[in-house]
């Protein structure tokens, strides 16, 4: 028997709200200021708000062009971001404590604003650059928050709830909404929530990851009637996930998720010595580089997931785009390229015209140059280190974040998340950035503090100083009372 589309849609909205009033019952040590990055999280994972509009109320304000956007969407993103940069004000955070402990995500910032004065397009790069500012504001945002962990599983546990189960239910019931055919095969796509397949895949692997830490977090707790509920909360959204996963039919998406889940993996193994990270990373890039000149595993791998050693025809893509006359030391300028006539250059012989370079790294350098490109790789190497430092105090986050980046890294190698609100590029701020934890109580004694003898041996161990200033993890903690959001 057919379940009707309204009907389905009815029982989606009700197993919504049961699951925010569930969540909201259990009384989660976080503030109410925690909603803003999650519409901004939902926003990035789905689509922008004038498309939402244009579906629920048939309302066309979309964007006036490609390249100057919808003053809608603009005005939203830019009050979302005012006012959680009004709650960082109030919980008295520093901008000097935020260039100290995050100063390669900084420098990266400064010179993506500086890159706008070569551009082409300068206002409209200037735009958009105002509006990736919400990804470190957002961040911010949880990272100050009372009990950061709990806020964590509880901002993206109430994505979830939303992404998942709206995708299942626009993928059958209403696929006008969720699905997509290519104008020249003819070939229909998935995309869910999202605005394509990619982006669907994205989700999927954002919140698949995230499940499977907590799984593994929720097991070792006590037996109760709270964990078995918590255990099947995790069960169906993993199920949701694995069937969204192949209905995105999103190969890049599905790798990279199971790459993280195994870096989580072998870092919970007991043989594991966490201290020697940076060694185990070395060696498994020579072990791979070794294996691919010897028995070319990338070809088995392709296979593998289905896809042509072409890359569904990224690599022409690759050869076209640097083809394309730019200054190879700045760029273009911020998120300028793929304005003006070079989408048309980088055609080529393709039927469609591209939006995107298909590799975050090559989008790098188009729009930022070589300079832009090594601040970005700087930015990745300073994130490593801080999480090589943070597994040693603070294990269970430390995990997630390099399971996190190592997804990350190798997802930009055939996609590009590194730009605008991608839903993998917030993300990537919440296990970059650092500030220093509130404590609720004066006086109290921090677990750094009392481990403080230790936690300077294995700075000594690591060598973790930094021209730059990404040492947040040796940052004492700030003791004072967050202002009411």
């Amino acid at each position: 028997m057919h379940t009707p589309p309204i009907v389905a849609m009815f029982l989606t909205v009700a197993f919504v709200v049961f699951l925010f009033w569930r969540d909201i019952r259990e009384h989660p040590n976080v503030t109410n200021a925690l909603w803003l990055p999650l519409v901004w999280i939902l926003i990035a994972c789905s689509r922008p708000l004038t498309a939402w509009l244009n579906i629920f109320f048939g309302l066309d304000v979309g964007a006036v062009s490609e390249e100057e956007g919808s003053p809608v969407d603009a005005g939203f993103y830019f009050a979302l971001i005012m006012v959680g940069i009004y709650v960082l004000s109030k919980r008295q955070v520093r901008l000097s404590e935020v260039f100290r402990n995050n100063g390669w995500l900084m420098a990266f910032l400064l010179y993506c604003l500086i890159s706008i004065i070569w551009s082409d397009f300068a206002f409209v790069a200037f735009k958009r650059w105002i509006k990736i500012l919400g990804h470190p504001v957002m961040a911010l945002v949880v990272l100050t928050e009372p009990d950061f962990d709990e806020a964590l599983r509880r901002l993206m546990k109430r994505a979830a709830y939303v992404l998942v189960p709206v995708s299942v239910l626009l993928i059958k019931y209403y696929p006008q909404f969720a699905r997509r055919f290519d104008p020249f095969t003819g070939e229909a796509t998935n995309t869910g929530i999202a605005q394509g397949k990619n982006m669907l895949g994205a989700d999927c692997l954002i919140v698949s990851f995230f499940f499977f830490w907590h799984l593994l977090q929720t097991w070792r707790t006590e037996r109760s009637l709270a964990r078995r509920d918590e255990l099947l909360l995790i069960g169906g959204f993993l199920l949701m996930t694995s069937w969204l996963f192949y209905e995105a039919h999103s190969a890049t998406s599905l790798a990279c998720c199971l790459t993280a889940t195994l870096v989580v993996i072998l870092l919970g193994l007991r043989i594991v010595n966490k201290k020697q990270i940076t060694l185990y990373l070395v060696l498994g890039v020579c072990t791979l580089a070794v294996l691919e000149l010897a028995f070319g595993i990338s070809q088995y791998a392709f296979e593998l997931l289905n896809r042509s050693s072409t890359l569904t025809d990224r690599t022409e893509l690759w050869a076209n785009l640097l083809k394309i006359k730019i200054n190879p030391i700045l760029g273009v300028g911020f998120e300028s390229f793929w304005m003006g006539d070079r989408p048309q250059q980088a055609q080529g012989a393709f039927r469609w015209v591209p939006n995107e370079a298909h590799n975050g790294y090559l989008e790098t350098y188009l729009s930022l140059g070589l300079i832009g490109l090594f601040m970005l790789i700087g930015l990745i190497i300073a994130t490593f280190r801080k999480i090589r430092l943070a597994i040693l105090t603070d294990f269970e986050f430390g995990r997630f974040r390099m399971g996190f980046l190592a997804a990350i890294v190798l997802y930009n190698w055939t996609e590009t998340s590194f730009r605008a609100l991608h839903p993998m590029w917030f993300p990537f701020y919440l296990i970059a950035m650092e500030y220093p934890r509130l404590q609720l109580l004066r006086g109290e004694t921090s677990f750094e503090e009392e481990r403080e003898p230790e936690l300077a041996y294995f700075s000594d161990q690591l060598g973790t100083g930094n021209s730059m200033g990404d040492c947040g993890s040796e940052t004492r903690e700030e003791r004072f009372d967050p202002a009411a959001s």
